[in-house]
């Protein structure tokens, strides 16, 4: 999806890339970006790195800063976005006291920082919540205390209806930046983006599916499993564009396609016998963006749903939406209209596996010469 341009076009499936079958009005985002000092968390994860490739391609920010735990990413990446606006903070959404520092000066926050392997969380529930939720309360005092214009969260379709603790604490972080408006003096603005797994990232299941497809078996958890599924460049699209248009309070979910887990493990490893292991703790059969009882505070765009805020008096732009109201079924990935069949699936893993040779490629080279976003 391309989010940059004003204009209106029609969007449909092609060429195994979904983009939404319907009028959109799309919003200039020129100059948006320009000058202004922009703060990433978690930064180094595979969400990071794209926000700061597509940001660094098209806007000229005063800052772009990087804050993370881990050293050895930021120097890996320092390798390859070494553009004179970037910065890299050494830091964890833990501690207040960093993040007071982190924050000055800055004018949007973009927070990506998060544990959510569900596994993982199910086991270390204490830790998860430090992060999730701890750290999410941490942001917004940052932010406040220190005029930060503009926050959006990263959420997950885990948070809606959660049924394992990843997924409650993301709905809890949601709840906290919603609320976080009501906090703020002098129209300082927060908001949230909740979307669905994305192709590509660190933690997809596409490279667990590579690796077994050397074994000629591929372990399927429910054959009748379905997943919402987009690309990073359109997670980092969806987000750069619910920034601009966030009045604060809103949680963004944006309309994307489906895929049966059993037609992605064919179009990685067609070859490959599928095992079926059983659904894992804290595993959904299908994933839920907007539930039945957000309806009532739910609009449809053409390319969009935006829960509207119930605890915030805000104005909001709701003259192109569609109210859901109390009759609505929910989103889910199982009751989607729009769907990715393995042709579809197939061309996707192809092209990323295209890409990252291309950016290995690209890494190789790095340490010696500027990336090519940030010449």
């Amino acid at each position: 999806m391309d989010f940059y341009n004003d204009r209106v076009e029609t969007r449909e499936f092609r060429e195994g890339n979904f983009v939404f079958s319907g009028k959109q009005r799309e919003i200039n985002m020129e100059n948006s970006l320009n000058n202004k000092v922009v703060l990433v968390t978690g930064g180094t994860g595979s969400f990071g790195k794209k926000f700061i490739e597509i940001v660094l391609s098209k806007f000229r920010p005063r800052k772009l800063i990087i804050f993370s735990r881990d050293e050895m990413k930021q120097y890996e990446m320092q390798k390859c976005f070494n553009d004179p606006c970037m910065r890299y903070f050494i830091g964890n959404v833990r501690d207040s006291n960093r993040l007071h520092r982190a924050f000055s000066g800055v004018d949007y926050v973009v927070h990506a920082s998060a544990l959510k392997i569900v596994p993982s969380a199910e086991y270390n529930p204490f830790e998860v919540v430090k992060t999730n939720v701890f750290g999410a309360a941490n942001i917004i005092d940052a932010a406040i205390d220190n005029g930060v214009k503009k926050v959006i969260a990263l959420s997950t379709d885990k948070a809606a209806n959660p049924v394992n603790l990843y997924g409650a604490t993301k709905l809890c972080a949601e709840k906290l930046f919603i609320a976080g408006n009501n906090y703020s003096p002098k129209g300082k603005k927060f908001s949230v983006v909740r979307y669905g797994n994305v192709f590509g990232s660190r933690g997809s299941v596409v490279p667990f599916f590579k690796e077994c497809r050397q074994k000629g078996q591929i372990p399927i958890t429910d054959e009748r499993m379905t997943r919402f599924w987009m690309t990073l460049e359109e997670a980092v699209s969806f987000v750069l564009r619910s920034l601009l248009e966030m009045a604060g309070g809103e949680i963004f979910v944006p309309k994307i396609p489906s895929m049966r887990i059993v037609d992605l493990a064919r179009a990685v490893a067609p070859e490959c016998e599928q095992i079926v292991t059983g659904i894992r703790p804290g595993e959904k059969l299908h994933e839920t963006l907007v539930s039945p009882d957000d309806g009532i505070h739910t609009y449809e765009f053409d390319d969009k749903f935006v829960i509207y805020p119930h605890v915030v008096e805000r104005d909001f732009e709701r003259r192109d939406g569609k109210p859901l109201n109390t009759g609505f079924a929910g989103y889910r990935s199982d009751n989607n209209k729009h769907w990715l069949e393995v042709e579809d699936l197939a061309k996707m893993v192809e092209d990323k596996e295209k890409d990252d040779a291309s950016y290995f490629l690209r890494e190789a080279v790095c340490g010696r010469q500027r990336h090519p976003v940030c010449s």
